[in-house]
């Protein structure tokens, strides 16, 4: 690798828990519990188009099915994602997340999603753990009841093969010096942030 190119970087995400998930009649349908998952992608959904020729391949994560923790769901699943700089150079980039409960006879039924856009991705720096909760939104964007939370930490992959990156050559530097006001609060040395 080039020291033009600067290294990609794996995106580390924790999906902790969710809480105070609203329950439907077609989310409970033949039966009394929800059986909430999380699914989510790098790449915008596109719901009226999804086999277009044009489109980029994705790869969707998937947490477990919580069968016992209904509208209070925890799950602990950790996942690798890998980003190259280009998403973190297009301010419309985000991970796309979606909330989903298994049912007997209809498949799966959407609860909620939500995105992490990129700037909360690119102002941590490389290395620290960030915990973040988001507010689910319906299908038309408004809000609905529950919140997701999760941890993130980023990561070069020459820091993940043991190599120390130098900070002349991190693109996440010059990002966290130009990235401007995002609200957060601090809690005993741990960032949180609830998007509304």
């Amino acid at each position: 690798m080039s020291k033009q190119n600067p290294p990609p970087f794996i995106l580390e995400i924790t999906v902790l828990s969710a809480e105070g998930l609203e329950t439907t009649s077609s989310s409970t349908l033949f039966s009394r519990r929800i059986k909430p998952f999380i699914t989510f992608t790098t790449v915008p959904p596109r719901p009226f188009s999804p086999n277009k020729s044009g489109n980029k391949k994705c790869h969707v994560y998937k947490t477990s099915v919580d069968d016992e923790g209904g509208t209070n769901p925890t799950w602990g699943d950790k996942f690798r994602v890998p980003l190259d700089t280009a998403f973190f150079a297009n301010r419309f980039s985000a991970i796309y997340l979606h909330l989903f409960t298994k049912g007997l006879i209809a498949g799966q039924v959407q609860l909620g999603w939500f995105h992490i856009p990129v700037n909360d991705l690119g102002s941590p720096p490389v290395g620290s753990v960030r915990y973040l909760s988001y507010r689910l939104r319906a299908r038309d964007g408004s809000r609905c009841q529950g919140i997701v939370n999760l941890s993130i930490k980023l990561e070069t992959l020459a820091s993940v093969a043991g190599q120390r990156v130098p900070d002349s050559e991190s693109p996440m530097v010059d990002m966290c010096r130009t990235v401007i006001g995002i609200p957060a609060t601090l809690f005993r040395h741990v960032q949180v942030r609830v998007s509304e």
